[in-house]
Formats: structure tokens, C-alpha cells, sequence
């Protein structure tokens, strides 16, 4: 009996370990950091899909990750914060916007770099954003153009031709 509990404990124990080198291998390779870097405030109108821990990137390659996000009593704008690593230093022109990663992708921050030669300093503000598309409102409006176009009166009153038969 003292046998088969020392096995039981012994595969238990191997058990764990495996599954805490899976845990460390899952952390250390999904670019997460401990380093959060510097933080930076943008505005937008809308980020439909963005949420705290999302990506930031800088010409598709992961720079941060998005870390708060609230809404502006007085404007109605989604304000979000978000982190961005130390070396990537962006002039005070550059640009964010909430994008997608694919078709049926989760949402993403972009910013895109300006030319200016002041950089934003940390804790600073972008205000050069653009805010998410909404898919949904873009496919309901093409359905709804199409739909009218072949149900459009002539202009000056005359008949409509006929339909082909």
C-alpha cells in the first residue's frame, strides 16, 4: 500500500512540473514582458474590439500592449492607454489607429510614425488617431445601396423601362 502511494506521489509530482514548464515555455514565448516600457494616451471615437491587453505595434510588429482604457465624461471619447517599449521613441506627428488582424482577427492598435524631430515624451499624448471600422455597419450599408439601386424613379417624372422579360 506504502508502494502505491509513493508511485501516486511521485506521478502527481511529475505532473506538476510538466505542467509548470508549460506554463514558463507559454509566458516566455508569447511576448509578453515584464518590462512595460513607457506609457502614451491617445482619443478615438470608437475602439469596438479593443481591449486591455491587446497589441500595439509599429509596422506590424508587437511595441506594447494596451493598458487602460476609459471613456471622456465631457466628449464621449474612448481615451486609452497603452504602452510602448523603451527603444521605440515616435515623433510628436505620429498616428494610432484601431485596426484588425484579418477578416475574423481581434483588434489591434497601429501607430504609424510621423517625421517630426520632437518626440512624444512619455506619458504623452498622440492626437493623430483614426477609430475602429465597424464591419458590420460597412456590410449593411453596401446591402442597403445595392438594394436601391434597382429600385431608383427617373428624375423628371417619366416612365421607368420596362423590365426584361
Amino acid at each position: 500500500m506504502a508502494q502505491r502511494n509513493g508511485a501516486e506521489l511521485l506521478a502527481g509530482a511529475v505532473v506538476l512540473v510538466v505542467a509548470i514548464g508549460f506554463l514558463g515555455y507559454g509566458l516566455a514565448n508569447t511576448g509578453h514582458t515584464m518590462g512595460s516600457g513607457y506609457a502614451l494616451h491617445a482619443k478615438f471615437d470608437r475602439i469596438d474590439g479593443l481591449s486591455i491587453g491587446s497589441d500595439v505595434r509599429v509596422a506590424g510588429v508587437k511595441v506594447g500592449s494596451i493598458t487602460a482604457t476609459a471613456i471622456d465624461p465631457q466628449t464621449y471619447q474612448a481615451l486609452v492607454s497603452f504602452s510602448v517599449a523603451p527603444e521605440i521613441k515616435l515623433p510628436k506627428d505620429s498616428s494610432a489607429v484601431v485596426t484588425s488582424d484579418g477578416l475574423l482577427g481581434g483588434k489591434y492598435l497601429a501607430l504609424e510614425p510621423g517625421g517630426d524631430t520632437a518626440m512624444v515624451p512619455p506619458g504623452g499624448d498622440l492626437t493623430l488617431t483614426q477609430s475602429s471600422i465597424s464591419l458590420e455597419q460597412l456590410l449593411g450599408k453596401f446591402i442597403f445601396s445595392v438594394g436601391n439601386l434597382g429600385g431608383q424613379k427617373p428624375a423628371d417624372g417619366a416612365a421607368a423601362p420596362a423590365a426584361p422579360k
